[in-house]
């Protein structure tokens, strides 16, 4: 009888805590079938859906001018220089290193005064300024960027967190990355995507192991993501299991001593 229960929660163990590798492989398309897969060609092709990103009310701007006009009349670099320094960007410095946008979706530009930039990709405004620029300057050179595209990584990670970056281009894998990677309990069928678009939030999940992400419009993060990563059904049991067991073989102990005494 002994033996038969310890048979028991053995197998329970074994089967109750694994996880197989259809949950753990991200973006699989038979990549499980190993003979099905060629070596050295090009299995397949994705078209990855474009993500220009718009600029929206309190993003930060790095403006950076250049041109040939005489130093004393070249008001516009003297106000924006080089644009944003080479420091370590954080959360809290890049207010002081780029311009905001302001409620209304504007920055200041010298003289000129208000310039509308919200809902213009980071191409659109850096061709707007450079128009602006040619009316005062000589062969003026105008760059502009996006620092403190920002996103926020919640739940069954290695690291939580909100990561700044000033690419503006980052898939979500590549978001999870930054993030130290998922962990072996994290439910990559579910991932949680909360987006903000100014007042209102979406909420859209993704299946990281299908390799169809690749065309989905929201394979790319946007400014303010939020991306929440649910647990797999078999975290309690993998995390508690080992702590309850003893608890459980001592109470079946007592029980099979108390059968045998009655008996």
């Amino acid at each position: 009888m002994k033996r038969l229960l310890w048979l028991i929660l053995l197998v329970i163990s074994l089967f109750g805590s694994c996880i197989s590798n259809k949950k753990y492989l991200y973006l699989q398309n038979d990549d499980l079938k190993v003979e099905a897969l060629r070596v050295d060609s090009v299995e397949r092709v994705y078209d990855l859906k474009k993500s220009d990103y718009k600029v929206q009310a309190n993003d930060i701007l790095s403006l950076k001018y250049e041109s040939l006009t005489a130093e004393n009349f070249d008001f516009i670099t003297k106000s924006y220089g080089q644009g944003a320094p080479n420091v370590n960007l954080t959360p809290s410095n890049a207010l002081l290193i780029g311009e905001l946008v302001d409620e209304r979706g504007n920055i200041q530009f010298p003289v000129i005064g208000d310039v509308k930039v919200e809902g213009l990709t980071i191409f659109e405004i850096q061709k707007k300024l450079q128009t602006l620029a040619n009316q005062f300057l000589n062969y003026p050179i105008v760059k502009v960027s996006l620092i403190n595209f920002r996103f926020t990584i919640l739940g069954e990670v290695k690291k939580e967190g909100t990561f700044v970056v000033t690419n503006n281009r980052v898939s979500v894998i590549e978001a999870i990355g930054l993030a130290g990677g998922l962990g072996d309990l994290a439910d990559k069928t579910r991932i949680k995507l909360i987006r903000q678009r100014g007042d209102t939030a979406e909420i859209v999940y993704l299946n990281l192991l299908d390799e169809s992400l690749l065309e989905s419009p929201f394979y790319f993060t946007h400014q303010n993501d939020i991306l929440i990563i649910p647990p797999l059904k078999q975290r309690p049991y993998r995390l508690y299991f080992g702590q309850n067991l003893s608890l459980i073989l001592s109470s079946l102990s007592v029980l099979l001593l108390i059968i045998t005494i009655s008996k």
